[in-house]
C-alpha cells in the first residue's frame, strides 16, 4: 500500500469511527427508523449527483434494482436499524469492537453458503475472533446485565447482516462500485420511509443542534463521503487491504468517545479487541508473515 492509501484508510476508519460517536447522541433525540431514514435519505442525495457528475448512470434495468433493494435491505435497513436500536446500550467504542468482528462473520458466511475453501490461517483467525466476542459478551451475559447484552446482540446482529451483504454483493462486480452504493441508498430510503413514518417522530419536540449535527454527520460524512473513499481505497490498494479499516475503527472510534462523551472500555472489552484484532491479522496473513520473517531472520542471524 502507498502512503496515500495508509492516509486515505486511516482517514476511513475517522469516518466510520464518528458513526458510532454519532449514534450515541442521535439516538438520544430521534427514534431508530426515523434516524436509519434520515441517514440513507440525505447520504443518497449527495452521493447520486456525484454519480452523474463522474459520468455514470444508476440502472436502467428492474432487475438490477430488485438486486440493488436486497443488498439495501442487508446492507443498510437491517444493519443500521439493529446499531440504533442497539446504540443506547453500550458505549460507541464497544459498538466499534463488535463490528469489528464483520470479516469473521462474513467469512464463515461464504464458507457455509458459498462453498470456499478455509485455510489453516483463516480457521485459527475465525476462532480468535469468536473467542474475542465471548470475552466481550461474557461479563453481561453472566451477570445478567439484559440490556448491555442486548446492545451487543444488536451490533453482532449488524455485523452477521454486513457478512451477507458481502456475498450478495459479488452480483455488481460489473457495476461501478459507486453506481452501487448509490443505488442502494436509493433503494433503502424508498423501504424505509413507511416503517419511519409509524414512528411519527414530527410529534416529539424538535431535537436539539448537536443531535441535528449529528444526523447530518451520519449521513453526509460517515455515509456518503466514507463510501467515497471506501471505494476509492478498494480499487487501489484493493479489497484485503481496505478490510484493514475494521482494526483502525475501535481506535478512533474510543478516542472520540473518550475525549467528548466520558466513554471508557473495561478491562474484559479491551482484551476482548486485542483477541478480536490478532484475528482479524491471523485471517489477513500479515500476523504469520511477521512471525516467518522473525524466525527466518533470526536463523541467518
Amino acid at each position: 500500500m502507498r502512503t496515500t492509501d495508509w492516509l486515505l484508510l486511516f482517514a476511513l476508519s475517522v469516518l466510520w469511527g464518528l458513526t458510532y460517536f454519532f449514534g450515541v447522541i442521535a439516538t438520544q433525540s430521534v427514534p431508530p427508523l426515523t434516524l436509519v431514514l434520515l441517514r440513507v435519505a440525505l447520504a443518497a442525495m449527495v452521493l447520486v449527483p456525484i454519480v452523474h457528475l463522474l459520468g455514470f448512470r444508476l440502472p436502467d434495468n428492474m432487475a438490477i434494482w430488485r438486486s440493488l433493494a436486497i443488498l439495501a435491505t442487508l446492507n443498510n435497513i437491517i444493519p443500521f436499524t439493529l446499531m440504533f436500536y442497539g446504540q443506547p446500550h453500550v458505549t460507541g467504542g464497544l459498538a466499534s469492537v463488535i463490528n469489528a468482528t464483520t470479516p469473521l462473520f462474513t467469512i464463515l458466511i461464504a464458507r457455509i453458503f458459498a462453498h470456499e475453501p478455509l485455510s489453516a490461517a483463516k480457521i485459527a483467525g475465525v476462532l480468535l475472533g469468536l473467542a474475542g466476542v465471548a470475552i466481550l459478551m461474557g461479563p453481561a451475559a453472566a451477570n445478567m446485565h439484559a440490556t448491555s447484552l442486548l446492545g451487543m446482540v444488536c451490533f453482532i446482529g449488524s455485523s452477521i447482516s454486513y457478512g451477507f451483504s458481502a456475498l450478495w454483493l459479488r452480483r455488481f462486480r460489473d457495476t461501478p462500485p459507486l453506481v452501487s452504493a448509490a443505488g442502494q441508498l436509493v433503494c433503502s430510503s424508498a423501504m424505509m420511509l413507511v416503517p419511519a413514518l409509524l414512528e411519527r417522530a414530527w410529534l416529539l419536540p424538535m431535537p436539539p443542534p448537536s443531535a441535528i449535527g449529528a444526523v447530518l454527520g451520519l449521513a453526509v460524512l460517515s455515509t456518503a463521503l466514507a463510501y467515497v473513499l471506501f471505494f476509492r481505497i478498494s480499487a487501489t490498494a484493493g479489497a484485503t487491504n481496505v478490510m484493514l479499516v475494521t482494526l483502525l475503527i475501535p481506535v478512533t472510534a474510543t478516542g472520540l468517545g473518550a475525549a467528548f462523551l466520558g466513554e471508557e472500555l473495561t478491562a474484559h472489552q479491551m482484551l476482548g479487541a486485542l483477541v478480536i484484532g490478532s484475528g482479524l491479522l491471523t485471517i489477513d496473513g500479515r500476523l504469520l508473515r511477521f512471525a516467518r520473517g522473525a524466525i527466518a531472520a533470526r536463523r541467518l542471524g
